[in-house]
């Protein structure tokens, strides 16, 4: 027998349905029950069998499913193609018109008690938020989808726990992001729960947070096993996530043409998918290896693409970190002032718990543009700002490099105790690396 609902709700649902059509019990009932069955049955004095339930159903001109769930008939296969649908309008960029589809359908799937269709729609809006860069909201969006998927092995969790991790991350608190993908990856890989999809997304997701944690020898080999997974996972849009992340390990390596390589096998993929702001993104990521590489022309052209892009996908947090990322380049191309006037339009977007380390990135070349024209009050408020956020995001890939520009400042304008102390806080972080996350590296995947 079917799980359905109590016989007192099927009651209640046979009543208004026989009542809607103008039918009697006798006719309701006739020919294999009698009226007095049918009473019974309307009354929640009885539960009815499949058999009894599907020729009630015949007679009233319903489906099964309906009576006993009270379900439309084929009800979740069409939330299921309307989720896909709401998954494509954020693809194409459409963030807020995604998140309205989404949350008509969280309604209507509460309504019917669709769990997994419930949980499908609440990560939509939290990769809605995420993408429009209210934090707080995407978070609340994961953790719910999470609490529904309660009861499921913890792949199909995975969504979910990644959500939450990338919304800590572009909050400035790499710590706790990274804590969360390393203990998920830890209870697969020593659960024997070797889900390719599922480990491919935390390897790929870990790279950014190891990476501005100062944590080089994990991103490595994170970037190691996602190269290795790619081959076994079946969704695209995850490979190609893949190899933009894995680019930046290339890249902090040297292996620049390696990167750019695999930054192109992922543009290309994502073209293929449609997927605006990744592709976007993957812009972005061209720009900064041609930044790094010295072509600086070229990469003023990629930055400028993408914010151009995001823009128009009205993807806020995202571009206003490139915009960073831009603001460098012309600073470096001799266009200080433009570089100045971006950054000021950006750093509002910013805040301590919403792009920490970008925001951090803002206030250092911020400094270093006021002392270059003589501005040392303006340029240490500016250190001094990114320092407290990238210490309080644990950013210290970011951190030496910062007490550096701090203490040589400090230096020349004679207070040399101060500057002492700023070398000595950029020693610390320097001579610790890969020391940064929680606990011992998480158990690896049998490759």
């Amino acid at each position: 027998m079917q799980e359905r609902d109590d016989p007192q709700v099927i009651g209640r649902r046979v009543q208004r349905l026989r009542t809607q059509r103008g039918l009697t019990q006798r006719q309701l009932a006739e020919p294999a029950y009698t009226p007095a069955y049918i009473s019974t049955l309307e009354a929640g004095r009885a539960r009815a069998s499949d058999e009894a339930l599907r020729h009630i159903a015949g007679r009233l001109g319903v489906a099964f499913e309906e009576l006993a769930l009270g379900r439309p008939a084929h009800l979740a296969t069409d939330l299921r193609l309307r989720l896909t649908e709401a998954q494509r309008v954020l693809a194409d960029g459409r963030a807020e018109e995604a998140a309205a589809r989404y949350t008509a359908l969280l309604a209507e799937a509460e309504t019917h008690e669709l769990g997994r269709e419930q949980a499908t729609a609440l990560l939509g809006l939290g990769e809605c938020a995420l993408e429009t860069g209210d934090l707080e909201r995407a978070r609340e969006c994961f953790e719910r989808a999470e609490r529904q998927l309660g009861g499921t092995p913890l792949p199909m969790r995975v969504p979910a726990l990644r959500g939450r991790a990338v919304s800590h991350y572009l909050a400035g608190e790499l710590r706790y992001s990274v804590y969360l993908l390393e203990s998920t990856l830890d209870e697969l890989n020593r659960g024997g729960l070797h889900d390719p999809d599922a480990l491919l997304l935390l390897y790929a997701s870990v790279i950014g947070p190891y990476m501005d944690m100062g944590a080089h020898a994990r991103a490595a080999q994170a970037a190691e096993f996602a190269l290795a997974l790619a081959p076994q996972a079946a969704d695209p849009a995850l490979v190609a996530r893949m190899h933009r992340s894995v680019a930046r390990t290339l890249l902090a390596e040297g292996r620049v043409a390696e990167a750019d390589a695999s930054l192109a096998k992922a543009a290309e993929l994502y073209r293929q998918l449609q997927l605006r702001t990744e592709l976007a993104n993957c812009h972005w990521m061209r720009g900064y290896i041609h930044a790094q590489n010295g072509q600086l022309t070229a990469a003023e052209a990629e930055l400028r693409q993408a914010l151009d892009m995001l823009a128009k996908t009205r993807a806020a947090l995202y571009r206003s970190q490139a915009a960073v990322e831009l603001a460098d380049v012309l600073h470096r191309r001799g266009k200080s002032a433009e570089a100045a006037e971006l950054l000021e339009g950006v750093l509002g977007d910013f805040s301590s718990e919403r792009g920490a380390v970008h925001a951090a990135a803002a206030h250092r070349l911020l400094g270093i543009i006021a002392e270059d024209s003589r501005d040392t009050e303006a340029a240490e408020e500016h250190y001094v700002r990114a320092l407290s956020l990238l210490e309080r995001a644990g950013a210290a890939g970011d951190l030496a490099d910062l007490c550096r520009l701090l203490g040589d400042l400090l230096r020349r304008t004679g207070r040399i105790e101060a500057a002492l102390d700023a070398y000595r806080t950029g020693l610390g972080h320097r001579t610790t690396p890969g020391t940064t996350t929680l606990g011992p590296a998480p158990a690896q995947p049998p490759l």
